[in-house]
Order: structure tokens, then C-alpha cells, then sequence
């Protein structure tokens, strides 16, 4: 398999109806697109990937990935999101990184920028998303602790000193390991007008 983009035909459909592609989903069928990609992981070897996206965005992560890869940089896993059922957590904590899942912003009732297939999280389990709710702190995945503290050192590690970073930010992607009042190291997003 090498990298390829690809409507969402009914055998896909079938992998993500009532998963990642919820019934009250409004983001139509034929504004998404189905991605095959190449990666590597940490011992070098070649691996297959998939995710779904939105088309906005399909030719930039095509780009970024055939970049990632040409460079021998790790991601661990890149499967849909539908083999953990679409369940955010279990697919953070196997460090799995996706993209597409039709689901609200954590603790509010703002469709997310996964929801459209304009985000996307790369090695989520050791760059954690943490936010702070009535001065308690969350950490998600839940099993990411660990990986808090960002002056350690450790495998997958987004920092802006760090080739992911370089990448997705050329093609016009945020990130959300620069936000102020959260920090979301996994997360390189495009927001379009849908959310302004």
C-alpha cells in the first residue's frame, strides 16, 4: 500500500457508520476522504496507515505524511478510529493517531475540529492533551501523566524544535501545544470559517 486518496465508498462507509460517522454527523459523506499513508515507527520499519479527513485538507496530509515518512519519523500507529469504536480515550492510550471522529470538545458542546476532519493527533498518548476545570487538572489520556512534564525526554515528543511540528505548521496547521490556557501536545488543527 503506499499513499493514495480516496472517496469514501460504501465499504468504508460500512467501517465507520455509527462510529466515527454518528448518526447525528453534518458533515456530509462526500466532504470527507479516505487516506492510505506509509510510517515508520521507532525500530525503522515501514508501516501501513489509514485515517479519514476531511478533503479540505486530504493534499496537505498526503504531503506532510509522504514528508514525515521520507524523514524516518516515528508515529507508532495510524489506524480509523473505528477499531477502538470510536472512543477517543482508547485510542489516545494505544497511541494511535487519527484524525476524523464526529464528536464535541471535551467538557463542552462545540462540535470538535476532529468532527469536520480538520484535526489531527499524532502519538496522542505522549503528547497529552491537559486542560483545567474549576482548578482541577484532566489529563486525557488518562494513562499520559507521565508525559506532563515536557522538559523530560522521551520517544514521540512534539516540541516547535521538532520535525512534526516543522511540518504541519509549514502547511498551515496550529498547533495546540501553543495554546495558553490548555496545552494540547498531540493536536495540529486548520480552523476554517465553520467554526469562526
Amino acid at each position: 500500500m503506499e499513499f493514495d486518496i480516496l472517496k469514501i465508498d460504501g465499504e468504508i462507509f460500512s467501517r465507520i457508520d455509527g462510529k466515527s460517522y454518528k448518526k447525528n454527523c453534518t458533515v456530509p459523506v462526500e466532504d470527507l476522504r479516505y487516506l492510505k499513508i506509509l510510517h515508520k515507527n521507532l525500530n525503522g520499519e515501514t508501516l501501513n496507515g489509514e485515517l479519514i479527513c476531511n478533503v479540505r485538507i486530504a493534499e496537505k496530509l498526503i504531503s506532510i505524511f509522504k514528508k514525515l515518512y521520507a524523514e524516518n519519523y516515528p508515529i507508532e500507529k495510524v489506524r480509523l478510529i473505528d477499531e477502538y469504536n470510536a472512543e477517543d480515550e482508547l485510542s489516545m492510550r494505544d497511541n494511535n493517531s487519527s484524525c476524523f471522529n464526529f464528536r464535541f470538545v471535551s467538557n463542552t458542546n462545540r462540535i470538535s475540529l476532529h468532527g469536520y476532519g480538520m484535526a489531527v493527533d499524532i502519538n496522542p498518548l505522549y503528547n497529552p492533551y491537559i486542560t483545567f476545570h474549576g482548578g482541577k487538572k484532566n489529563i486525557e489520556p488518562a494513562n499520559a501523566a507521565e508525559f506532563e512534564d515536557r522538559t523530560k525526554k522521551f520517544p514521540y515528543k512534539i516540541t516547535e524544535d521538532d520535525l512534526c511540528y516543522k511540518i504541519f505548521t509549514a502547511h498551515g496547521f496550529s498547533w495546540g501545544g501553543s495554546w495558553e490556557d490548555a496545552k494540547d501536545y498531540q493536536h495540529f488543527y486548520i480552523e476554517e470559517d465553520f467554526r469562526k
